[in-house]
């Protein structure tokens, strides 16, 4: 989770800043913006992937379906799925937290103190 965290972190401190730059921005402000952004998107992400139902699709096919009407093939998620859908979030949500947390931080607008 660590590697994920600082890899997140130095692709969006860099990436703000450039697109900063290429506005005029101010450079903190710009990466505070990021910061805000991703960690919206992850979590986001984080409650998609945890909002998965027990249900499964079988194929990437529609099987006797027209214009996406009728039946599909469906399963059960097997263990392995379940324990995705539940460790994914539990991943996520701690890492966009924590990047909205670095964007408050970043934030020349706004004093923490």
């Amino acid at each position: 989770m660590v590697k994920l965290f600082l890899v997140i972190s130095a692709l969006t401190i860099l990436l703000s800043a450039s697109f900063g730059l290429l506005v005029g921005a101010s450079i903190l402000r710009s990466i505070s913006i990021g910061f805000y952004l991703v960690g919206c998107f992850v979590l986001i992400g984080a409650f998609f992937f945890g909002n998965r139902g027990p249900v499964r699709s079988q194929g990437d096919e529609d099987v006797g379906s027209i214009l996406g009407l009728g039946s599909r093939r469906l399963r059960w998620a097997t263990r392995e799925e379940h324990e995705e859908a539940v460790n994914a979030p539990a991943v996520l949500l701690p890492l966009g937290v924590v990047l909205i947390l670095l964007g408050i931080a970043w934030d020349p607008m706004h004093s923490l103190f």
